[in-house]
């Protein structure tokens, strides 16, 4: 499988009221691949999608918010719409640090995986920790973080999230890796640093009775989802520990 270049590549940022950081998250990107970028506007209410332009990113302006997943969708459709090989996704917020991108393309070049996740393991709090050693026995799938929005799909993963089935996932997280490993998808993981949110808060994580949320939809979601072909699914996972 030949390896993924930054160029053949679009950058999709989904953002919603970013305007404080996704001006700076963009130049970065541009410095640091030379790709594209398409910052997807999630119906925001603030100037993100003028600061992402400003700073020389494409953007798709939803009308209605989508969630992060809804919106980072949109943006893998656009890129296989227009014949990218590939996407790179990350956070608006400025946790990602752009520097650090080539670190999953590097990984793609070593092993040709689909998917490639960047990992910060020490950014998890225990409650997460024990939450991802929850939903590793539940999925069967042996990956350190669940949650981390920085991950590089190819040709055939893009083919994938880009299908009406995907659209049916409520979180980018463990719906849309059980999806892509039950298609054979392989996925790793390469650690990469990532820094605290610039600005605002998780939406995903803002309170316990989100978070309880979260865990409960996420639960039947797997069970629905499981069968016993992906349950002995073994998907690499470069370091990983359980």
């Amino acid at each position: 499988m030949p390896s993924l270049t930054p160029a053949e590549c679009l950058a999709v940022i989904p953002a919603r009221d970013e305007v404080a950081t996704v001006a700076e998250v963009v130049r970065g990107v541009r410095k640091s691949l030379g790709c594209r970028v398409l910052v997807v506007d999630d119906a925001s209410t603030d100037g993100t999608a003028a600061a992402a332009r400003a700073a020389g990113a494409d953007t798709l302006m939803l009308p209605i918010g989508l969630g992060a997943w809804g919106a980072c969708q949109a943006g893998i459709r656009y890129a296989a719409r227009n014949g990218f090989a590939g996407v790179i996704s990350l956070d608006a917020d400025g946790q990602h640090q752009p520097e650090l991108l080539p670190l999953l393309f590097e990984e793609h070049a070593r092993g040709g995986a689909n998917v490639v996740i960047g990992t910060c393991i020490e950014r998890l709090s225990l409650p997460k920790r024990i939450a991802w050693q929850y939903l590793r026995l539940l999925t069967g799938l042996p990956l350190r973080d669940f949650t981390s929005g920085l991950r590089l799909y190819d040709c055939r993963a893009v083919e994938v999230l880009a299908a009406p089935e995907a659209s049916l996932l409520d979180f980018q997280d463990v719906g849309v890796l059980m999806l892509l490993a039950g298609k054979g998808m392989r996925i790793v993981e390469t650690p990469t640093l990532m820094q605290p949110r610039q600005e605002g808060h998780s939406r995903v994580f803002a309170s316990w009775a989100v978070v309880a949320r979260y865990m409960f939809h996420t639960t039947i979601l797997c069970i629905s989802r499981l069968d016993p072909g992906l349950r002995s699914t073994k998907v690499p996972a470069r370091g990983a520990q359980s």
